[in-house]
């Protein structure tokens, strides 16, 4: 890893005393220490284990459960199945960076007329072990009726195809459809003419991809602890990104105001987009409300993979032209999602990313969202735009080799400015696309030769368009001159310390005079959820103003010690000072904050935001492969991850998320994939035979930082988790066909497949 490969396209970081720095995590001491309490540590008294009675069937009416025997065994507290649950209205809602159908997000807790894939949960148990638990379950008797499934997402949209929901009807511009579907959506972009674009055209490549369904795969299950007040107040501990979103979650399906429920992050052992939606949050309330006392639900590993939320497998037809000179004339692409068994697929960012790293006059873009007998998809890291990248950034690089051009050079000549308009009618504002694209050709990895048999490089670029939203942040004052900062934002990246940096920037004092912490439902304003890279850029600013407003206070609080007016006191570098008629006045920031009870009471600073303009960033990859031609197994050599972050607060996390995000694609693009047999049933719900990559599998991985400020955050913050995540399949499928002359157009990339690309079998 590269401590120094650091890009500034602007100057200005240099005055800067924190931002830029790498200290120690702030959560590293307790939980290397083993002290962090995560989801499955929470304990409380009295507590119980629930455990959920989940489908075997893919697709299968439910025609009664019968739950007598379980609730009478010995040791068993509580039962509940659908019919616990309130009536939950049809309608539209945001749950972290998707919106979502709060009845079907219902029915995703406990199923009720129908199961809609293996693993949906139909009942559960609280007992007073999890053994207990366990056994009760086999003791409740479910009479399905089984109907066929339909896993592949092109069969869902055929004529005869089996419905997932009888009365669903296609919703598209031109209005609902008039038959039932599976097709829960179409979208469409246009922009110019593509008939026309084609014809000018001198060169044309198409072609069809397929990508898996594939897990966020994080190491903690999702957990959940539910216990109710005798005045009917809830407080919930939960593995989630966003507290506030869970707090939504369960407010309908138990008809309990928002005013009593108290939700409580714990700690997260690994999200990516995973942790956004509740699957186990409603269950542990049910039951705990029913048994009269605190209910833990943990989910186990298999059914992390069988009942919560990977992202979409995909089908995508792809097609751009362009000119001898490499200039693109237009673009078309039709993308089929799988939202898996509810509409809500992340096709619509597929969308919008795909085309989004260039300049192109004329395209069409045609988005399905189609649901399938699969768990109801999430998000995964960029969400959508890893599948559009690996169709895209495969074909520009089939587009170089035809036209005798460097893959980066056809790019640059093509790469998107300040003011491009996209085919989806969006425009792109303070960019560094052409930036990230300059310092990965003259990279010296990029210019190293590769020698050796068998042997590829390959590259691609990506973008992802990043979020702002709401936040908010309370800077508490102590009387030794300490802070505590709290913000509403669940730290799963590192936020407690890049926030409390640029606290201790703006305030001029050492990072460790503050604290930094994550408040719970009742202690903040709505925050929302931790994701779309959102937090150290959006909740950074809500933090940024906490403390300017510090800063203000005890300037009045100074004034008032001194005789003067505040606008006559000065701040720098924890220093107040004033002009007096008596001379000059000084007073550290300690020393003000030993004082401020006696000058009117405590200093809070707070701040509440809702960000609504946000900088999209750029990444560039370039991967060097050695392929074995009797094996079919790929050996990654090198890799180098070309990124604009805006400004880096933590250059050390930047390159953790980097390289993080580097591993997840490695795995989408050589490992990774749901497994399921004609019947619906996943053959490969565990760590054994879903292969994540392991150290063996991935090098060092060089983070190289690329400084375009976004002029909207005083530091010029843009999000940095998601980005590198989408070049990994395309840079890698590009680094096999340079080792292999086999160009392959459906991940995972397993040897099987490398090898019947070659002709081998």
């Amino acid at each position: 890893m590269s401590r120094k490969n650091t890009v500034r396209a602007t100057q200005g970081a240099e005055g800067y005393t924190v931002v830029g720095t790498r200290p120690p995590r702030v959560d590293a001491p307790d939980k290397v220490a083993g002290h962090a309490i995560y989801g499955p540590d929470v304990a409380l008294p009295r507590m119980a284990y629930g455990k959920i009675l989940r489908s075997p069937h893919a697709h299968a009416r439910i025609r009664s459960i019968d739950t007598r025997q379980a609730e009478a065994m010995p040791g068993v507290y509580a039962v509940v199945t659908a019919k616990d649950l309130s009536e939950v209205a049809d309608r539209i809602g945001r749950v972290g960076e998707s919106s979502v159908n709060f009845k079907f997000l219902c029915d995703n807790n406990l199923a009720s007329d129908k199961v809609l894939y293996m693993g949906h949960a139909v009942a559960a148990v609280a007992a007073s072990s999890p053994h207990v638990a366990e056994d009760a379950l086999k003791l409740i008797k479910v009479d399905y009726e089984p109907l066929p499934p339909v896993t592949d997402v092109l069969e869902a949209t055929r004529e005869g195809a089996p419905l997932l929901h009888e009365g669903m009807l296609t919703k598209s511009l031109g209005g609902l459809g008039e038959r039932p579907s599976n097709i829960a959506s179409h979208i469409q972009h246009l922009k110019g003419d593509p008939a026309q674009g084609f014809a000018e055209a001198e060169v044309i490549v198409e072609r069809e991809f397929r990508t898996a369904t594939v897990h966020q795969g994080y190491l903690e299950p999702h957990a959940a602890t539910a216990d109710w007040s005798p005045d009917g107040f809830l407080t919930l501990y939960t593995t989630t990104q966003g507290s506030f979103d869970a707090r939504a979650q369960v407010a309908e399906p138990l008809d309990c105001p928002l005013s009593k429920i108290r939700v409580i992050p714990t700690e997260v052992g690994g999200a990516f987009g995973g942790k956004n939606i509740s699957y186990v949050d409603v269950a542990a309330a049910l039951l705990a409300r029913k048994a009269g006392r605190p209910v833990k639900v943990t989910m186990s590993r298999a059914e992390v993979l069988l009942a919560s939320g990977p992202t979409s497998g995909s089908v995508m037809h792809l097609k751009i032209g362009a000119k001898r000179d490499g200039r693109l004339t237009a673009a078309k692409a039709e993308l089929f999602y799988e939202a898996g068994a509810y509409p809500g697929s992340p096709v619509g960012s597929g969308a919008y990313c795909i085309f989004a790293c260039y300049e192109i006059p004329h395209g069409q873009i045609d988005g399905y969202d189609v649901v399938v007998n699969k768990p109801k998809t999430g998000p995964l890291r960029a969400p959508g735009a890893t599948q559009t990248a690996f169709a895209m950034e495969t074909l520009l690089d089939e587009l170089a080799e035809k036209l005798g051009m460097d893959p980066i050079e056809l790019r640059l000549r093509n790469v998107a400015h300040e003011g491009t308009l996209l085919i989806t009618g969006n425009r792109h504002y303070s960019i560094g696309a052409e930036e990230v694209l300059r310092a990965t050709y003259n990279h010296p990895h990029y210019q190293a030769p590769l020698g050796g048999p068998h042997r590829g490089r390959g590259v691609a670029f990506a973008y992802w368009g990043n979020w702002g939203a709401r936040s908010s942040a309370i800077l508490n004052v102590n009387d030794d001159g300490t802070l505590a900062l709290v913000t509403g934002s669940v730290d799963i990246t590192g936020t407690r310390t890049s926030l409390a940096m640029q606290a201790a920037e703006v305030l001029g004092l050492p990072l460790t005079r503050i604290r930094s912490a994550v408040g719970d439902t009742d202690a903040m304003g709505h925050s929302d959820t931790t994701g779309g890279s959102r937090t150290t850029m959006a909740t950074g600013i809500a933090v940024v103003e906490a403390a300017n407003d510090v800063i203000a206070q005890m300037k009045g609080r100074a004034a008032q010690l001194w005789g003067l007016s505040a606008e006559k006191v000065t701040y720098k570098r924890g220093v107040f000072r004033a002009s007096t008629p008596g001379g000059m006045q000084e007073m550290s920031f300690a020393e003000l904050a030993g004082q401020v009870s006696a000058t009117g009471g405590p200093v809070r600073g707070k701040s509440d935001v809702n960000i609504r303009k946000w900088g999209g960033a750029f990444g560039a990859h370039i991967v060097d492969v050695e392929v074995d031609p009797e094996t079919g197994k790929v050996r990654i050599l090198r890799y180098t991850a070309v990124q604009d972050v805006g400004r880096a607060i933590h250059p050390g996390q930047i390159e953790g998320q980097i390289q993080g995000a580097v591993a997840q694609g490695i795995g989408w693009a050589l490992y990774e994939g749901y497994a399921y047999d004609a019947q619906g049933q996943m053959l490969n719900a565990n760590f054994l035979d879903y292969k994540i990559p392991t150290m063996l599998d991935v090098p060092p991985i060089e983070a190289v930082i690329v400084e375009v400020p976004w002029p909207e955050h005083p530091f010029g913050v843009r999000g940095v988790g998601e980005v590198p995540i989408v070049p990994p399949p395309a840079a890698i499928a590009n680094a096999i066909y340079r080792a292999t002359g086999t160009r392959l157009a459906e991940l995972p990339m397993t040897p099987e497949r490398i090898l019947q690309g070659m002709g081998v079998i």
